[in-house]
């Protein structure tokens, strides 16, 4: 027999969250989702979930979360205000592309637009190569330039990717630190964390 575990999912209107019993059964609960705190809804449910089943928390050996409410965000282009740093020169990338075609014969296709407006990209001089070496040194006078502007600008999400930072990722890691220091508030994600492979376009998006 397994032991208890907790899925949950946050939808636009529900959250739901469901209870696999040891023997392979299911319970379930609705709650509604709290839009600005999605968590407290999870939580909810949670709790409900294990009051209705008679067990507790520590009995639960595993929480695992799914969310159609980030892709509906990313669908209607909704969310925090978010801008892109990334290595002089690549400022374009989410918007260029690859060479791989979506549709290789429709001569009309029209693509999204990229979720990061080009108003909204940022650089900073520096450059890893491919192998891991620093071939152009972290710029700090114009890396604290850029973290001014994200400031000035109002940006609550900042996402920073760089060139093969899956291979070395101390220019992201700094360049974080110098937006912590002048944003304590401000969410940032690096591409050497959330998406640690090669190839600039589907690590930036």
């Amino acid at each position: 027999m397994s032991t208890p575990r907790i899925g949950v999912d946050v939808g636009g209107t529900f959250t739901d969250v469901a209870l696999e019993r040891p023997d392979g059964t299911f319970a379930s609960i609705k709650v509604l989702t709290t839009h600005q705190r999605p968590e407290e809804a999870v939580l909810a449910g949670i709790s409900a979930v294990i009051e209705r089943e008679g067990t507790t928390l520590d009995k639960i050996t595993q929480i695992i979360h799914g969310t159609t409410l980030a892709t509906n965000a990313l669908i209607e282009r909704r969310g925090a205000k978010t801008a892109l740093v990334t290595t002089a020169g690549f400022r374009d990338v989410i918007e260029t592309r690859t060479e791989s075609r979506f549709e290789q014969y429709d001569l009309n296709i029209v693509l999204p637009a990229p979720l990061i407006e080009r108003k909204d990209r940022y650089v900073v001089p520096e450059r890893i190569g491919a192998g891991g070496e620093v071939l152009l040194a972290f710029d700090e006078q114009a890396a604290r330039g850029v973290a001014a502007q994200l400031v000035d600008g109002g940006y609550t999400s900042v996402a920073v990717g760089f060139m093969h930072s899956y291979r070395n990722p101390d220019h992201e890691r700094r360049f974080r630190a110098l937006l912590r220091e002048a944003a304590p508030s401000t969410a940032v994600s690096l591409s050497c964390e959330v998406s640690p492979q090669m190839r600039e376009f589907e690590r930036f998006n």
